[in-house]
């Protein structure tokens, strides 16, 4: 997570971004570790400081001090490349495999934890409705975890509800199990 030093640089670089408030207006900015997806909308009010970040999510402008328009804004996990996981996995990350059990079993990075991000029932997928509970029986909130699936989109979702939850030392794996294994990267039965 961002110190609030870099936020209130994150908050005056992206200032002129928020001006003028048009409703319907959503865009994407990529800050150094993080990608900030944001919707400007009118009518949204909260009092504060202007030009500070009130909370993690929101985003002040200085227009009015005494109602302070803001901007929600939702930040992705971190994604690296299979070799930067492998990297951290050495220095004492752990893995986390969001696929499902079949394709745990197919093959996985050396030492990973399975916990399904999605379920198979027949022919559809749904989602885990127990996944934040499972993680939370073997993961702490400041544990440095590494999550990864088969190409990287449901390990995208699951470190967004992770950060979400409060775990704050998730990173996305980028490609997933596919680019692990195209890699060379060791793995296990």
């Amino acid at each position: 997570m961002p110190s609030y030093s870099s936020s209130a640089l994150l908050v005056r670089s992206m200032r002129s971004l928020f001006r003028p408030f048009q409703q319907g207006i959503t865009s994407r900015v990529w800050w150094p570790g993080l990608v900030v997806s944001f919707h400007v909308a009118k009518g949204h009010h909260r009092t504060g400081e202007g030009g500070r970040v009130l909370n993690f999510g929101s985003i002040a402008d200085d227009n009015n001090e005494s109602n302070t328009k803001t901007q929600s804004f939702n930040v992705q996990p971190r994604s690296v490349p299979v070799h930067v996981a492998h990297e951290l996995l050495q220095v004492g990350h752990q893995y986390l495999d969001v696929r499902t059990h079949d394709e745990f079993r197919a093959g996985h990075p050396s030492e990973a934890i399975n916990i399904p991000y999605m379920l198979n029932n027949g022919a559809e997928m749904f989602k885990n409705s127990k996944f934040l509970e499972e993680v939370s029986s073997q993961f702490g909130k400041d544990d440095d975890i590494v999550v990864g699936c088969k190409s990287g989109r449901r390990s995208l979702m699951a470190a967004s509800d992770l950060q979400s939850a409060g775990f704050n030392r998730v990173i996305d794996v980028a490609g997933g199990y596919t680019a692990w294994t195209e890699n060379g990267l060791p793995v296990a039965k």
